[in-house]
């Protein structure tokens, strides 16, 4: 196989752009449709704060069982058909999650749900990555801008489910088909053919790409800067966890916000990622990712340090906000950048970071619900503002500006 670098897009380059971005939305509403409706299922299951996190953990260890299967699923099947695929069953399992009548159901779902989630976010990441070489410049971070619409739609859509008393089997079935449509309707227009190698893969005769052996401490180097941007991505995951999992119980149990306002929180934090993406690229280019990770390494610390320090329901709202538009760049510059690491398989690279870093969303549910239980949910949030400040500490692994 060869690397795709063309120097202008094609029609089928463009149409492939479109159609990976709604893979990408459609991965980010899915899963946000349920989130909302975390207190309502805790509430009707009875369970405290240490069974919930234990719960809701099981989404992230289906994914890290299902994690390193990726990387072969997308070499036999192509990355655009594994993506579609688990989005379809994602959004079964997400159905499957609000209709849930024990907590052992609950977390069956929700492993299933992380499972399949695991593999449509290697899988979409891959074909992002491959139209991005095609392009010629980076468009990865607008790309997940994308997944930050979708988030804030299907956050949206469950709000206003919520406000209508749509019943969560109604809810959810709703936004699995119809976001599950919108990705079969994509797969028709994304890149033909295998998928291709990133740079740096040498070319055999066979026409297929090996990996080029590297010197010993070109490899100690390698593995120093993946253990990095594996942590820094898991940064990344833990600001969007506290959201996802905690802000809107926090919101309404803590700070004693109505059902519908403590959506905001986690509606706030990805629709500032969104707009931290959407404009990342051109940061990027501008002042480099090292600086770019720092300075929202410092917001997100600062802001949600601040939220928790002096709590009121808009001030913590503009927290998750500024941890949001803090962490926005760092997952998708650790996935390119881990793709594009000399000396490793191909995938190889993208498949350990998006495989690792989800350690954050299985260690911080039940970490962060210890805490609470032990002290209060306001101290477990702390999660946030420490996840600042390790980007802090290990963004000098990311390229300069001028690299």
């Amino acid at each position: 196989m060869t690397v795709d670098v063309l120097q202008r897009p094609t029609r089928t380059d463009r149409r492939a752009r479109a159609a990976v971005a709604v893979l990408f939305l459609t991965n980010g509403a899915l899963f946000a449709n349920l989130l909302p409706r975390y207190p309502q299922i805790k509430a009707d299951l009875g369970i405290g704060n240490t069974a919930y996190g234990l719960a809701v953990a099981a989404f992230p260890a289906g994914a890290m069982v299902a994690g390193p299967a990726a990387g072969a699923l997308v070499r036999r099947f192509g990355s655009a058909r594994v993506a579609v695929a688990g989005t379809l069953l994602t959004g079964v399992g997400a159905l499957a999650a609000g209709l849930a009548d024990a907590v052992a159901v609950f977390a069956a779902a929700l492993f299933l749900a992380g499972a399949m989630d695991a593999l449509t976010d290697v899988a979409q990441n891959a074909h992002g990555l491959r139209v991005q070489r095609r392009y010629g410049r980076s468009i990865i971070n607008s790309l997940h801008a994308i997944w930050s619409i979708g988030a804030v739609i299907g956050g949206s859509m469950a709000a206003g489910a919520i406000a209508l008393d749509l019943s969560r089997g109604e809810h959810l079935l709703i936004s699995a088909v119809l976001f599950g449509a919108a990705a079969c309707v994509a797969l028709h227009y994304c890149l033909p053919g295998p998928d291709t190698e990133p740079a740096g893969q040498a070319a055999e005769p066979d026409g297929h790409a090996r990996p080029m052996a590297p010197h010993p401490v070109a490899h100690r180097r390698t593995a120093y800067v993946l253990t990095a941007l594996v942590l820094i991505a898991t940064a990344g995951i833990l600001v969007e966890d506290a959201g996802s999992s905690w802000a809107a119980l926090y919101l309404s149990d803590s700070l004693h916000a109505s059902v519908t306002y403590a959506a905001c929180g986690y509606i706030a934090l990805v629709g500032a990622q969104f707009v931290g993406r959407l404009i990342g690229d051109r940061l990027v280019d501008r002042f480099g990712q090292r600086q770019v990770a720092r300075t929202g390494g410092l917001v997100a610390a600062a802001g949600m340090g601040l939220a928790l320090a002096v709590p009121t329901v808009p001030g913590t709202v503009l927290g998750f906000a500024a941890a949001g538009f803090g962490v926005a760049t760092l997952v998708p510059a650790a996935m390119h950048e881990a793709d594009e690491l000399p000396g490793l398989k191909p995938g190889s690279g993208l498949t350990i970071v998006s495989w690792l870093m989800r350690l954050g969303f299985l260690l911080s549910p039940p970490l962060v619900g210890l805490a609470a239980d032990a002290t209060s949910l306001r101290v477990g949030l702390l999660v946030v503002p420490l996840a600042g400040l390790l980007v802090l500490l290990l963004a000098g692994v990311l390229r300069p500006r001028g690299r």
